[in-house]
């Protein structure tokens, strides 16, 4: 008696796409341009800083809600670039384009750049550059507001105010970049995306994606 084996039945799997981390020309380009336009952003707001934090001055501390100015870099480069140090990047350029235009602050506005780029920077990296959702870009913007926040308040002149106001002020820094790196950084980038501006990158086709679908 005779018994055949027949092979057992192939199994198929398909295998995921492994994402490509790599920087492209493309990528280094628009970071740049995000960057430039930033930075002319970044030097008119340190004109209107005198007279907006005036206007905050009824509660001292307050004025950290103005931080937010300085921080969508960052989370904008990397919310588009979505790629490992295009937060870092793009803030970096920001501030360097500031300080070479002319700032009160002179070439500090580069370690101030560096910080707060590094704030945002490490959301990204803590979900390994695969979520881009609006609760991550509003942990980034809060990030980096914190960065920011502890930055002035041990070595610019908020240093020598009071625990109450560097608290305060710390807290305003952190609404600051939920609210205007954090959301508006995040709309800017479904905006750009719906008008095809960001065809050629992940974040232009999962927003168009997402929007297509009318949902988050």
């Amino acid at each position: 008696m005779h018994s055949t084996l027949s092979p057992a039945p192939a199994t198929t799997t398909t295998a995921k796409p492994k994402r490509n981390l790599r920087w492209r020309v493309v990528d280094i380009v628009v970071a740049s341009v995000v960057g430039v336009a930033a930075g002319v952003i970044f030097w008119a707001w340190g004109l209107a800083w005198g007279p907006l934090s005036s206007a905050l001055a009824f509660t001292p501390g307050l004025a950290g809600l103005l931080a937010g100015g300085w921080l969508f870099a960052g989370v904008l480069g990397g919310l588009i670039i979505r790629k490992p140090g295009a937060a870092l990047y793009t803030e970096l350029v920001a501030a360097a384009v500031s300080a070479l235009i002319g700032t009160v602050w002179g070439f500090e506005t580069l370690i101030w750049g560096l910080v707060q780029g590094i704030g945002a920077e490490i959301i990204f990296a803590l979900f390994f550059y695969t979520n881009w959702r609006l609760g991550v870009a509003l942990l980034a913007g809060a990030s980096t507001g914190l960065a920011v926040g502890l930055l002035d308040t041990t070595f610019s002149s908020y240093a020598a105010l009071e625990v109450s106001v560097k608290v305060t002020y710390v807290i305003s820094a952190i609404v600051s970049g939920v609210l205007i790196a954090g959301l508006l950084s995040w709309l800017a980038v479904r905006g750009l995306a719906a008008t095809g501006a960001l065809s050629r990158f992940a974040s232009g086709k999962q927003a168009r994606t997402i929007a297509d679908a009318g949902g988050r």
